[in-house]
Formats: structure tokens, sequence, C-alpha cells
């Protein structure tokens, strides 16, 4: 199969589960010699039906080749909930795309797919799984479920944010975090994904907006989402380009040459003081590079879990 032929063939993310299928897939394939076993719910072995026992693991099919009532045992059976948050201002759709492909994703579109092949694995475990996005208001909130119905409503809304176009929308992150961990009252594994821009407040209301989210001993983890050839790098052809923040409008006219390495040191020391303030507040932090695989981040989700249950 073309995966990249699958992403978006004129309707956006038409096949994302499908997708989100094969990296999760892939990702499995890859672990032969791994030492988290029991990653998935694997079934093990039959067992006699009780009467009174739920119906929901009745092997039917067995059923119908035996007249005899058994339900299905695995290897691992949790109750993880995991929530995840999802930044969709407009610094979060750079660089505007044509068209998206698996080697070819904007930051939503990266995040959007990382959280749906994270929710298929949830799925596998039957775990439940909740979602929030905001931008400049909060767009969205779904609490923790674990159903196929809750499953598809939150791929369809992936799939709306990925393919919208907000045009000027900022976003004060701080707000929508304080808003998000008022609302889990139960413990949760979270998972954050955003570029860590802001225009309108101090860095100190972010971190502290953080750290809120570490209440009820939720276990954090902050995917720092950013294309690192131009966000970090700052790798432009020296030609006279207009560079216009998109959040804003604002727009300055520059050579790439003149400012880069002052740009350099300038994001490098605030990528910096990110990664200290999550390693204050214990929060896991990883970088997710829009053109690398998703490997780093279904890993950094094996390895978060076996640390939260």
């Amino acid at each position: 199969m073309d995966l990249q032929l699958e992403l978006n063939k004129a309707g956006g993310f038409k096949n994302l589960e499908l997708l989100a299928k094969q990296v999760v897939e892939g990702f499995i394939a890859g672990m032969h010699k791994s030492p988290f076993h029991g990653f998935s719910s694997e079934f093990a072995e039959h067992k006699i039906y009780n009467q009174g026992e739920s119906t929901k693991h009745i092997d039917w099919k067995l059923f119908a080749k035996t007249d005899r009532l058994y339900t299905k045992r695995y290897d691992e059976e949790t109750n993880l909930r995991c929530h995840l948050i999802v930044d969709n201002s407009s610094s979060m759709h750079y660089p505007q795309l044509a068209d998206f492909g698996i080697d070819s994703l904007n930051k939503i579109a990266f995040s959007a797919l990382a959280s749906a092949a994270l929710m298929q694995i949830l799925k596998k475990q039957r775990d439940a799984v909740g979602l929030s996005i905001y931008s400049d208001k909060y767009d969205y909130y779904s609490p923790e479920k674990g159903s196929e119905r809750h499953h598809q409503m939150l791929l369809h809304q992936l799939r709306e944010m990925a393919i919208s176009k907000p045009k000027n929308k900022t976003t004060d992150t701080y707000t929508y975090l304080h808003q998000i961990a008022e609302k889990i009252k139960r413990r949760s594994l979270i998972f954050f994904f955003t570029d860590m821009f802001q225009t309108t407040s101090d860095d100190e209301k972010l971190f502290e907006a953080l750290r809120h989210l570490k209440y009820n001993k939720h276990e954090v983890v902050l995917f720092h989402v950013f294309d690192k050839q131009h966000e970090l790098e700052f790798n432009f052809s020296n030609t006279p380009k207009r560079f216009v923040d998109v959040e804003t409008g604002d727009h300055i006219n520059l050579y790439a040459e003149n400012i880069k390495e002052n740009y350099e040191k300038a994001v490098a020391d605030y990528f910096s003081e990110i990664k200290l303030k999550c390693i204050q507040y214990r929060i896991k932090y990883v970088e997710a590079d829009i053109n690398k695989d998703f490997n780093n981040i279904l890993m950094t989700y094996m390895i978060e879990r076996q640390k939260f249950l």
C-alpha cells in the first residue's frame, strides 16, 4: 500500500484511521526483541462462561461451533485513562502545504496522525482516551471513554482539525491548560502536542500552567512539535524574503543569513528553558521534529505507560 496516496487525497485526512493502523503495525513489527511484553491486550485463552458474568467477551464464533459459551481471557487488562491535548493555533499549521503526505506533514497534521496512532494503541488495550483541542478558544473537549463510537468521534475531530486553515489565531495556552487541568479529575496519562509558541503571554505563565497539569498525580508528556530545519536551525536560502507571523499577521523583510546566528541562539535558549522547566516540574519532554517518523513518540508512550501503571 502506498501510504502517501492514502493521506489527504483531496479531502484531507480521509483515511486517518487506516494510516494510524499502518503506523502502529509498522512500529510493532520493529519490536521483535522489545522488553515491552503484553503491549496490547492479546488473547490468551478461553474459559467457560459462568451465568451472571458480562457477555462482553463471549466468543460467539466458538459458540456456533461447540454450542457452549466461552469467554476470552487476555494477557493484560488495564483501565488506563489517557487525555490528548492539541494546540490548534495558526502557528501549528506551519508550513502551509497544498497536500499532505506521510513524508510531508506540517505541525498540526503530524500532531493529528501521532494522536491517532496513540489512540489506536489505546483502543487495542481497551483503555479510555479523551481529547482537548484549543486555539483562540476551547475548540473541543471530550472526557475519557473507550467505546468504538467515541474512538470514531475523536478521529473525526482530529481530521477536521488537521484540514482546517485558521487565520491569525493566537492562543493563550496557559488559559486553556488551566481549564483542562480543572476538567481532568481522575489520575490520567496526559499527552500534550504544541509548538510552545505564544505571542500574548510571558513564559512564566505558560510554565505555571504546565505545572498545574501535574496536579492529582497526572503523568504529563510534552511533545514539542516543530520544524527543526526551519524553526530552530533557520535554514532558508539567502535571498530577500518576507517572513510573516501567521498568528498576528506582522511581517518583516530580510536576508536570512543576516539574522541566522542570533535567531538560532535565541530559539535554542528558549527551547533549553522549556526542557529545564519540564525537568523541574517532572514533565517528560519529547522533541517531535515533523520531519522524522513516529517511532520516538510511540516508544515514549510505551515507556510512560509502564511507569504509569
